[in-house]
């Protein structure tokens, strides 16, 4: 960011109860009062959305955010939180700390429902982006490189993250099960993009996100796999621009 002469900052978001530090890496021109959130999937970190942080249009229309979430980064690494429903209220404090207002949540892979359930906990989340989400719990795909972080004869020689990623990717299924319930209390609008080739979250998703949310639309991309969050920015941060532009055109 220093080489690209782009100024960008470095936070911690303190959650007491939970004894975690959440780190936050900013970059905030202050042109417009909207903001994007950005949410990583497992295994990954806040580094994932590099390519979006430095894309000048982007952060010229909106002030963006990247958090490392919980059990990933700098933010508790190694220290799981399996549950959808506390990560959706650690990253509400993030929001509510910074003071962020009119805030579009973008999350990629197990990031996409932690962005969608985010409308429901904090009212300045004024819309949803969701890439390649696994968000369906009856298409949970089962991942049998997963194996090796729960048993306890090989979980010590996987990699911390993995380790953390195994650990969400368990109980994922149930985890969505268990507040699937509420989505029909989310009225922004959504965005769900996916890859039709996509072999780690199935197509089919796009089936269960229309299904669940009221205000929704699917973009479809042909020929792509899971990938497309952190490998195609270029496809992605169209769309980001269009919502910031309909949120405006909204407002007014």
């Amino acid at each position: 960011f220093a080489k690209a002469d782009l100024p960008t900052n470095i936070s911690y978001v303190e959650i007491d109860s939970l004894d975690l530090k959440v780190r936050v890496q900013s970059v905030t021109r202050g042109i417009e009062d909207y903001n994007l959130v950005f949410l990583h999937g497992s295994p990954s970190s806040l580094t994932a959305w590099q390519a979006y942080l430095q894309d000048s249009l982007l952060n010229s229309k909106a002030d963006l955010h990247a958090v490392d979430r919980p059990g990933y980064g700098y933010s508790n690494f190694g220290n799981e939180l399996t549950s959808i429903d506390t990560q959706t209220k650690v990253i509400s404090k993030v929001i509510n700390d910074l003071q962020l207002n009119n805030v579009i949540a973008v999350g990629t892979s197990y990031g996409g429902p932690v962005a969608a359930r985010l409308p429901i906990e904090n009212k300045q989340v004024k819309a949803v982006i969701m890439v390649s989400p696994a968000i369906d719990p009856d298409n949970e795909k089962r991942v049998w490189q997963s194996e090796f972080t729960q048993w306890w004869i090989t979980r010590w020689l996987v990699p911390t993250g993995y380790r953390v990623a195994g650990d969400e990717k368990t109980v994922h299924a149930q985890e969505l099960a268990a507040i699937e319930k509420d989505w029909s209390q989310i009225n922004v609008p959504v965005l769900h993009i996916h890859g039709d080739k996509d072999e780690l979250v199935p197509y089919i998703n796009v089936n269960y996100s229309q299904a669940v949310f009221s205000n929704i639309n699917v973009v479809t991309i042909t020929g792509l796999g899971h990938e497309i969050a952190w490998a195609r920015p270029e496809l992605v941060i169209p769309y980001l621009l269009e919502m910031v532009e309909r949120l405006k055109q909204a407002e007014q």
